[in-house]
């Protein structure tokens, strides 16, 4: 099968900015989903081919891939006075993760060693996803924190200009870390899938004797 490429997940912060209200910190509210499409094909370069065809488009890269997250923040950010400066209250991220997977349609048809080859390759792409929307759980929790700690400013006008600067910089964050993430994964792919299907057909001969 041809090498896999993996896509990157942009994220858009969208922050819904509130007057005073009260004074605390909110708890990260986070969702996930999975959802498939199928892919037919019944040798090898037929799944490739099936892949390229009918996976998710990604905007970023104009592609389609086997496998995609979703990542989508939100979330409110309420103001308070505190001591005759505009602060941060509540700051509540929210962030939804939605992981489509393939899934092939003639898997109970197929031979050892395809269903070999495509067992190995879906799971990697199942854990390659979950550990997008793991990544995006982590900002999510390290964006609560900064927004809680930005420092009071003069006026509410000044202290959302700084949320604005924050957002930014937390989404840039965000998106190096994923690109990063998916830089790593595609130099180690070859060496990955090698030893993982290794693993999996000692696995399979240990079993039938």
């Amino acid at each position: 099968m041809s090498r896999v490429r993996v896509p990157l997940k942009a994220a858009l912060l969208a922050l819904l900015v509130a007057m005073p209200l009260g004074s605390a910190s909110g708890e990260t509210v986070m969702s996930k989903s999975f959802s498939y499409f199928s892919i037919g094909g019944r040798t090898a370069a037929d799944l490739d081919k099936a892949l390229s065809k009918a996976g998710p488009m990604m905007k970023s890269t104009g592609a389609r891939h086997p496998g995609a997250t979703r990542i989508k923040f939100g979330g409110t950010i309420t103001y308070v006075n505190r001591g005759g400066r505009c602060a941060v209250g509540v700051a509540l991220v929210t962030l939804s993760t939605r992981i489509i997977l393939p899934r092939w349609t003639y898997r109970k048809q197929a031979s050892r060693d395809l269903a070999l080859v495509w067992d190995t390759l879906s799971s990697d792409i199942k854990r390659h996803e979950e550990r997008h929307a793991e990544i995006a759980r982590n900002h999510a929790r390290k964006m609560e924190k900064m927004f809680l700690a930005l420092r009071p400013q003069a006026d509410c006008e000044k202290m959302q200009e700084s949320v604005t600067r924050a957002s930014a910089d937390a989404i840039a964050a965000h998106d190096k870390d994923q690109a990063r993430f998916d830089r790593t994964e595609a130099a180690n792919f070859d060496k990955r899938m090698i030893r993982l299907l290794q693993y999996r057909l000692q696995t399979l001969q240990k079993t039938q004797r």
